[in-house]
C-alpha cells in the first residue's frame, strides 16, 4: 500500500508541474446582469449572449476565423481550463449589484467580473472589484464617470458617452449641410447616471455644432406618465428628438406619442431600450423610422458577426442586437486576456487587460479594435446609426456603412401624407 501510495502521489505531483502555473480545472467568472425588473429582457438577452460566449470558449469552433479562442477547446495556456459563468441578477438596483458583486469576488472567489448594463449598478460594483483588487470588465454601461476615478482594475471595451454625441451631432450636422431643416433638437433623458452623464455629452457637442438645443427634460425611469413630457415636445416642435432611456420608459414614451397625436420629424435613441428584445414586438409598428444607435451588424455571410449571429439565432431563435453583441464581445475580450495571462492570479490578469491589442478581423463587432488606454478605456471603441424599416433596423449612416436608404422624416405610426 505504501509503494502504491508513492506512486499515486508521484503521478500527481508529475501533472502538476506539467500544468501552466495557475492551471485550473474550471476559471470562475463572475457576471451580473438585470435579470429582473424593468430591463430583465435586455439583461436575459445578454445572458443568452455570454454562454454562447462562454460554449465558443470552451469548444471548438474554426469556422470563427481570426477570433483568438475558438480554434481551441478551453483556455489553452491554463491546460485547456473552461469557463464557468456564475451569473446573478443585480435587478437594476445599485446597492444589489454592490452586494453580489462583494459575494462574487470574497466568496466565489471569481478570477474575474464582467457588468453591469445599468451605469448605476457599473459604479457601486466596480468600486468593489477596484477595492478588492479584482478585474471588473464593463461590457456596456457608458457613462463617462466609470472608467474616469483613477482605478487601475477597472476596463472597459464598448463606446463611452462622448462617443455617441460626436456620432449624433455628426449625423444631424451632415444633413443640415445637405439641406435637411435641422435647427434645434431636444433631449429627453431618465434622471440616473446613464441618462445624465450621456444627455451632458450630447448638449455639450450639440453646442459646439451650432445646432440649438431647445430643451433637456429629464424624467424619473421607473414613472408611469410621461404625457406631460410629451406635450412639451410637441409644443417645442423640435427637428429631431434623442430619447436616452431604459426598456418600459421607451415603450411608455411611444405608446403615449401615438396617444398625443404626435410624431417629432426624427427620433434617434441611444441604444439601452431601443435595442431591447422587447422593443419592436411591443412598438415596432407604431416607430418606424426611429433611428438607434449600434456596434453591431450582421455582415456578410462566412464574417465573424455573421457566423456568430447563426450561433446565436439557432441557440435562441432570435437576431443579436448591438446590447446582446457588446456583453459577448466584452467577454470574449476578458477571457482572451485570462488566457494570455496563463492564470487566475489577478494581477496578471489586469496586466494581460492592460497590454490588449486587438484587430477588428479577430473581433465579432464594429469596433475598430480593443486597446485600453490608461483609464481602461477601449481608444479604439465605435459606433454607427440604424433605422428601424418595417421589422428589423437596418444600418444607414455613415455612407460606407449604410445598407438602406435613411428615411427623414420618420413616419411613426402612419405615412406622411395623412
Amino acid at each position: 500500500m505504501n509503494h502504491r501510495g508513492h506512486r499515486l502521489a508521484a503521478a500527481l505531483l508529475a501533472l502538476a508541474i506539467a500544468l501552466p502555473a495557475g492551471a485550473a480545472e474550471t476559471v470562475k467568472i463572475g457576471v451580473i446582469y438585470p435579470l429582473s425588473g424593468n430591463a430583465a429582457s435586455a439583461g436575459n438577452s445578454a445572458k443568452d449572449a455570454i454562454e454562447l460566449g462562454a460554449e465558443i470558449v470552451n469548444g471548438v469552433y474554426p469556422e470563427l476565423k481570426g477570433s483568438p479562442l475558438a480554434g481551441a477547446a478551453g483556455l489553452a495556456n491554463l491546460g485547456g481550463a473552461k469557463v464557468e459563468l456564475l451569473n446573478a441578477d443585480h435587478q437594476g438596483n445599485p446597492s444589489v449589484g454592490q452586494s453580489q458583486t462583494l459575494r462574487l469576488v470574497t466568496q466565489e472567489k471569481v478570477a474575474a467580473m464582467l457588468g453591469a448594463y445599468h451605469s448605476s449598478v457599473a459604479l457601486t460594483a466596480t468600486a468593489v472589484a477596484e477595492r478588492y483588487g479584482v478585474p471588473f470588465l464593463v461590457a456596456d454601461s457608458v457613462a463617462l464617470n466609470i472608467t474616469q476615478r483613477g482605478f487601475k482594475w477597472i476596463f472597459r471595451s464598448g463606446p463611452i458617452a462622448p462617443d455617441f454625441a460626436k456620432a449624433y451631432t455628426s449625423f444631424l450636422g451632415e444633413l443640415k449641410q445637405a439641406g435637411r431643416k435641422v435647427d434645434a433638437i431636444a433631449i429627453v433623458n431618465e434622471n440616473t447616471d446613464y441618462g445624465t452623464s450621456v444627455a451632458a455629452s450630447i448638449s455639450d457637442a450639440a453646442n459646439k455644432s451650432g445646432i440649438k438645443v431647445a430643451a433637456q427634460i429629464p424624467y424619473n425611469a421607473n414613472g408611469s406618465d410621461v404625457s406631460g413630457q410629451v406635450l412639451q415636445l410637441k409644443q417645442l416642435a423640435p427637428d429631431a428628438v434623442i430619447f436616452i432611456s431604459y426598456t418600459a420608459d421607451t415603450i411608455l414614451y411611444f405608446k403615449t406619442l401615438k396617444n398625443l397625436d404626435y410624431t417629432p420629424p426624427m427620433i434617434i435613441g441611444d441604444d439601452a431600450g431601443f435595442s431591447d428584445p422587447a422593443f419592436i414586438p411591443a412598438v415596432g409598428e407604431i416607430a418606424q423610422g426611429a433611428m438607434n444607435r449600434s456596434a453591431w451588424d450582421l455582415g456578410k455571410p462566412g464574417g465573424n458577426s455573421y457566423t456568430v449571429n447563426e450561433l446565436f439565432k439557432k441557440k435562441t431563435g432570435r437576431d443579436l442586437d448591438d446590447t446582446s453583441a457588446r456583453w459577448m464581445q466584452g467577454f470574449l475580450v476578458l477571457a482572451d486576456a485570462i488566457n494570455r495571462a496563463g492564470s487566475t492570479d489577478h494581477a496578471k490578469i489586469q496586466k494581460a487587460l492592460q497590454d490588449t491589442d486587438l484587430k477588428p478581423e479577430q473581433l465579432m463587432i464594429g469596433y475598430r479594435g480593443v486597446k485600453f488606454d490608461e483609464t481602461g478605456q477601449n481608444t479604439l471603441s465605435a459606433t454607427y446609426l440604424i433605422q428601424l424599416q418595417g421589422k428589423e433596423y437596418k444600418s444607414v449612416w455613415p455612407q460606407d456603412r449604410a445598407t438602406a436608404k435613411l428615411v427623414w422624416p420618420m413616419t411613426g405610426w402612419r405615412t406622411r401624407n395623412q
